[in-house]
């Protein structure tokens, strides 16, 4: 298996108290974890389970404890200068809070254009038009351009941010809870815009969610996570329809009297 993100053995141990003199937290514990490249991988389990610890060790935004991270064959930890920024391009992000990703201060196309500008992609007077473009590709007409993240609302913002992770053309997206704060039919038009950036763009995208119907709708494999370890993984259908580990069961128990 050709394997976009690989983690062996990887541990995040907090210290808690003042000056981490307190009790040890284990975020995550001894985690082996392979996404294949071009699929879509998602980690479920419930809060605080370890799952978006687990996404901020894949962006290189938390440094393991124990263990080794490869994301395209680099260690995203151990970057820096041309390096880090050059695979910074290459993974990209879409948090939960919508509003809180964008500059309140900068139109949604300069929002966009930011990456552009960054990683200096194309000529300069053509990013504009270049963000516009990915604004209309997600489903945000010409009205919108010079708008402000606070007259957007959130299923808008976060088509907003996914044009922003696209724009320098990534290989990895790793989508934390993208659509809880959203409703559900906001949600419906979110996710299938993620599935179309899938194909379109041929991206590996690892999707973090609490929501088992989420991960059900979009994902290719599945990754159960308790307390920081991983219980349980394989392909979607076959964990969803056929689960091994009591945790897995009570979950889907669990979201069948929720639904």
């Amino acid at each position: 298996m050709n394997a976009a993100i690989r983690l062996r053995g990887v541990g995040v141990t907090y210290r808690s108290g003042l000056f981490g003199t307190g009790r040890s937290v284990h975020a995550l514990q001894d985690v082996d974890l392979e996404v294949p490249a071009g699929s879509i991988t998602g980690i479920v389990g419930e809060s605080g389970s370890g799952k978006s610890t687990l996404g901020r060790v894949v962006l290189g935004l938390q440094k393991p404890t124990t263990g080794t991270v490869q994301v395209l064959g680099l260690d995203p930890c151990k970057l820096s200068g041309g390096a880090h920024q050059a695979q910074r391009r290459q993974i990209q992000s879409v948090f939960q809070d919508s509003g809180a990703s964008l500059n309140p201060r900068r139109t949604i196309v300069s929002s966009v254009r930011e990456g552009l500008d960054i990683h200096k992609i194309g000529p300069a007077e053509t990013r504009d038009a270049r963000a516009a473009d990915l604004l209309e590709q997600v489903g945000l007409g010409r009205e919108h351009l010079g708008r402000f993240p606070h007259s957007l609302s959130g299923g808008q913002r976060q088509r907003v941010n996914i044009a922003r992770a696209l724009a320098v053309s990534p290989r990895v997206l790793v989508a934390d809870e993208p659509v809880s704060a959203l409703d559900l039919s906001v949600q419906a038009q979110v996710l299938s815009l993620l599935r179309d950036a899938h194909h379109r763009w041929n991206l590996t995208m690892l999707l973090i969610s609490h929501d088992l119907s989420v991960i059900r709708a979009l994902c290719d494999h599945v990754v159960v996570m308790r307390q920081g370890r991983v219980v349980e993984a394989g392909e979607t259908a076959c964990v969803m329809n056929a689960p091994r580990m009591p945790y897995t069961m009570q979950l889907l128990a669990d979201a069948m009297e929720i639904g």
